[in-house]
């Protein structure tokens, strides 16, 4: 428990005192009521996926929810929560982004309905579930590459996965790269990509960092083959051949081989996550060997976090536990802070 609460003192710490206007949902400092653990807490909530609900009671007890359904869903879950805890009936604090406590209320302002930039089969959307600042007053922007999934669904719109919150509360837009289905082939997404980077560069976007799972992770490291596009990438599971079985296995080392090598941005920092029981990685230790090519002077440091024992499966970059342990630390790998976790 000791650790728990130092590590979500850090996450508080970045929320507070970033240089940035900070909204009012940030401000853990702020909510009435609550005790140091209460706080503490309150900084893991600000790391959940939206819909999310915070509850207080009169006695200071609290609980939260995140995505359990709709809005009205997980805000009702929070606050039977807290109603159990508490013995007493609980009011809500926090609505996703908004502060909604009686005399407190505050909103912050939206980000943009509008695509900054779109192309025939993609989009560079600003996601409104996160807190905006805009180019001029943000820390940075992190854009964040969907996957593609097997049977061919629309993976449009789909959230960030939760880590991106310890970006955006430390400062930074974030925005996805959104793909059509129909269209969304490697090498053609990897040019629609550079495009979208390079709109953010042009907006004035100090720092950018490019994140993505499985194939929005692979084209992520694409990305890298061009000086100056990224500040930082984030690839948590990368992929590009399809699931076991996929007769794209046998040149998919190969083509990561390729991937590795065109990589010349040594001012970049690269993050690249792998994970047990993937069904989309047809050999973990070879391709952990491959990943670890990426060194000075292709590229500016490299943390690979090789199967952690945490999470597992293809998709364990979104499970709660993989943000927890290493949310933070690729805020600050990536800002250069520190070599590794």
């Amino acid at each position: 428990m000791v650790l728990r609460l130092a590590a979500l003192a850090v996450v508080i710490l970045l929320c507070t005192s970033v240089g940035w206007a900070a909204p009012a949902v940030l401000d853990a400092a702020a909510v009435p009521l609550l005790g140091a653990e209460g706080r503490a807490d309150y900084g893991r909530f600000l790391m959940q996926a939206t819909p999310r609900a915070f509850a207080l009671a009169p006695d200071g007890n609290w609980a939260w929810a995140s995505a359990i359904g709709s809005a009205a869903e997980t805000s009702a879950r929070a606050l039977a929560l807290c109603a159990d805890y508490a013995r007493q009936p609980c009011a809500l604090y926090a609505q996703d982004l908004d502060v909604v406590w009686p005399g407190r209320k505050s909103r912050p302002a939206p980000a943009p309905s509008q695509p900054l930039r779109a192309g025939a089969g993609w989009a560079l959307q600003p996601d409104e579930r996160f807190l905006w600042q805009g180019a001029q007053a943000a820390r940075g922007a992190y854009l964040w590459a969907h996957g593609r999934a097997a049977g061919g669904q629309d993976s449009r719109g789909s959230q960030p996965q939760p880590h991106a919150r310890v970006f955006n509360n430390a400062g930074y837009d974030v925005l996805r790269f959104d793909r059509a289905p129909d269209t969304d082939e490697t090498d053609t997404a990897a040019a629609w990509l550079r495009e979208a980077l390079l709109t953010l560069r042009a907006r004035g976007y100090q720092r950018v960092v490019m994140a993505g799972q499985s194939r929005g992770a692979w084209n992520a490291l694409q990305a890298l083959a061009e000086p100056g596009l990224v500040d930082a990438v984030v690839a948590i599971a990368p992929a590009a051949h399809g699931a076991r079985g996929s007769p794209a296995w046998a040149w998919a080392l190969e083509d990561l081989l390729r991937v590795v090598a065109a990589a010349k941005s040594p001012a970049a920092r690269v993050v690249v996550a792998t994970f047990t029981d993937d069904e989309f990685d047809p050999d973990p230790l070879r391709r952990a060997a491959l990943f670890r090519g990426l060194v000075t002077p292709r590229v500016g440091a490299l943390l690979l976090l090789d199967r952690p024992p945490e999470v597992s499966g293809h998709g364990g970059g979104a499970e709660p536990a993989f943000t927890w342990r290493y949310g933070v630390c690729l805020l600050n790998f990536a800002e250069g802070r520190v070599a590794r976790c």
